[in-house]
């Protein structure tokens, strides 16, 4: 039996090398080409959805006012639907309405049919989103939402839609188009929702005086939560654990001290008297490099009088402002008579994830 031919093998190799290599280069040259058309498209959709945003302001009016009004009155929870994308936007608008001020939560208008209208009293407002202001499970549950006594705000993009008329304020979140190629696909409709969603909770924040305290105590497992919340008195150290001497103590006992609680410095003072000064790591540097003879010096003759301290009750960011302003590491904290309750080093505010 005879092999295939040498020569012809070579010949189909190149053919398959040829045809790969025309493939690559056909690739590349369209490359270039696609590369265009998509950032074209996607600049496209940024500007159709910030044009949508842009329209709003103008569309703001009696109606809006009239929908703060309403939440700000209200005794119970704002009560927020919608189904498909606009369930999503609806969710992320009670998600925000919570954290600034407005209790609310997200019904699924689906559910509230089979037994979560359960959670609508008298006392709720629903705000009710549908782009079509058709949506046949929001037209569902409002004539029972209204029968309870419950308010209704419907934010729609079509102000004469079934909806929007049934409902005590509307709110219109209409565009000119969808940044969808086929017009079809919710992009910039949902876009203008969410931004009307968000103005709405803000504005109701600041009619509320809602400040950054009572954001922190909606966000305490985050870092503003920490900053906003976190006490000197929580993170300070106290107790044995707090370096001092008394003045008039040896240079080389305050030495001893810096070293055996680990904080680089030591504080100077007598129990239940107005602190007396500090002594650093930084400071025992600076003295060594003068030179001399420092074993028969006292404390009293190398400390820092009228250190930097702050208050027990001070918030942990205002120790970190401090301590940043001033270039330095450590912190005394003192009552108001100025007498020495505990101390507080960078790496104590690190630990506690206020930096």
């Amino acid at each position: 039996m005879r092999g295939p031919r040498p020569g012809r093998d070579r010949r189909a190799d190149a053919d398959i090398l040829g045809r790969m290599s025309a493939t690559i280069l056909s690739a590349s040259a369209c490359a270039p080409a696609r590369s265009a058309a998509l950032l074209a498209r996607a600049r496209e959709v940024l500007q159709i959805e910030a044009e949508a945003i842009a329209a709003l302001p103008a569309r703001l009016g009696d109606a809006f006012a009239r929908a703060c009004e309403l939440i700000l009155a209200c005794r119970g929870r704002v009560v927020v639907s919608g189904i498909g994308k606009s369930g999503h936007v609806g969710r992320k608008i009670a998600a925000t309405l919570a954290s600034t001020g407005t209790p609310a939560f997200f019904m699924h208008p689906a559910e509230a049919s089979h037994g979560d209208l359960g959670m609508v009293i008298a006392d709720d407002v629903v705000l009710a989103l549908s782009n079509s202001g058709s949506t046949e499970e929001l037209l569902a549950i409002v004539p029972l939402v209204k029968r309870r006594g419950a308010r209704l705000i419907a934010m729609t993009g079509d102000p004469a839609s079934r909806l929007a008329t049934l409902a005590d304020v509307h709110l219109d979140a209409g565009v000119a188009r969808e940044a969808c190629p086929l017009n079809l696909a919710p992009t910039a409709s949902t876009t203008a929702a969410m931004a009307l969603g968000d103005a709405l909770a803000v504005a109701l924040l600041e009619a509320r005086g809602f400040g950054p305290d009572d954001f922190a105590f909606s966000h305490p497992g985050g870092a503003l939560g920490r900053r906003l919340l976190t006490l000197v008195a929580d993170v300070m150290r106290q107790g044995d654990a707090l370096p001092v001497v008394a003045p008039g103590a040896s240079l080389a006992e305050a030495i001893l001290e810096v070293t055996r609680k680990r904080m680089g410095m030591v504080a100077v003072a007598d129990p239940d008297a107005p602190v007396a000064g500090i002594f650093t790591d930084g400071d025992l540097r600076r003295l060594l490099e003068r030179g001399g003879d420092i074993r028969g010096l006292r404390i009293d003759d190398v400390m820092t009088r009228e250190p930097a301290s702050i208050g027990p009750r001070a918030l942990a960011a205002e120790a970190v402002q401090l301590m940043e302003s001033r270039r330095i590491t450590q912190l005394l904290v003192l009552d108001d008579a100025r007498r020495l309750v505990g101390a507080i080093q960078i790496h104590d505010l690190l630990a506690a994830r206020i930096l």
